[in-house]
């Protein structure tokens, strides 16, 4: 039986808060972005613990941009735990021209309640910035590469608690991979995002979309609500191809 303790829960504020940390202090070396972190404890009749945070930075240096992206899951339910995710993405830009770009990208998960132990991949394609305004800006992303990825078999019990996990051989694929990248000024305070991501090959196809709207407070903090749902269109037996996730989240906004 998978049991995980109340020291996972601390683990899992630990980590958000330090996210926010090290994103306030991400500033003094010449990185922008947001970080974003939630957390809810539900004790009584029923227990229930979930978690998340995020931290997106970029830095621009002359025709070269690079982007560094953490992501972090938590839920529990009883004894069970009930989502455990983490995500992590570096890339690189080099500008070709006022709208186009070229770019590298290297992008691991360890999920583990999608089927796979973990999902890994280097691609590299042509982007292209549709609409750049300061009200609204769209980009979009097309790229190959390879995945590296490994299935598990998860096996439950009557009440669809994860019981045991059996891992299967690694496997490789060539994929395709495409993006877009959207945000919207509703108001002065008020902004609307929207992150499209596909990644396609033999193996499985993983398509994952993060909308949400951000009301800011001050010039650095905003309070977050979105909706991310998650696809994988080939898991293994015992594991469900759709996740969705709502969220609630205070956010760091560096300038």
């Amino acid at each position: 039986m998978l049991v995980f303790r109340q020291s996972t829960v601390l683990g899992a504020a630990l980590v958000a808060s330090s996210m926010l940390i090290s994103s306030a202090r991400a500033d003094d070396a010449g990185w922008t972005g947001k970080g974003e972190a939630g957390l809810l404890i539900a004790r009584g009749n029923a227990d229930s613990t979930s978690a998340n945070a995020k931290l997106g930075l970029s830095r621009e240096v002359g025709v070269w941009k690079n982007s560094a992206y953490l992501g972090f899951l938590y839920g529990k339910s009883g004894e069970f735990a009930t989502a455990q995710r983490f995500e992590a993405k570096w890339e690189t830009d080099r500008k070709i021209s006022e709208r186009m770009f070229w770019f590298g990208a290297l992008r691991g998960e360890n999920d583990k309640f999608s089927g796979f132990a973990y999902q890994a991949t280097l691609s590299t394609g042509i982007g292209y910035k549709f609409i750049d305004t300061d009200a609204t800006k769209l980009t979009g992303t097309f790229g190959i590469g390879y995945r590296r990825l490994r299935p598990e078999v998860l096996t439950k019990d009557d009440a669809g608690h994860i019981i045991a996990r059996e891992k299967l051989d690694a496997e490789g694929d060539a994929i395709a991979t495409a993006g877009l990248d959207f945000s919207h000024a509703l108001t002065s305070t008020t902004k609307i995002v929207d992150k499209l991501f596909i990644e396609t090959g033999s193996k499985n196809t993983l398509t994952a979309n993060d909308i949400a709207l951000q009301v800011a407070m001050s010039d650095h903090l905003a309070l977050s609500v979105g909706y991310g749902i998650r696809h994988n269109s080939d898991p293994p037996a015992g594991a469900k191809k759709t996740d969705q996730l709502t969220t609630l989240n205070l956010v760091y906004n560096i300038k």
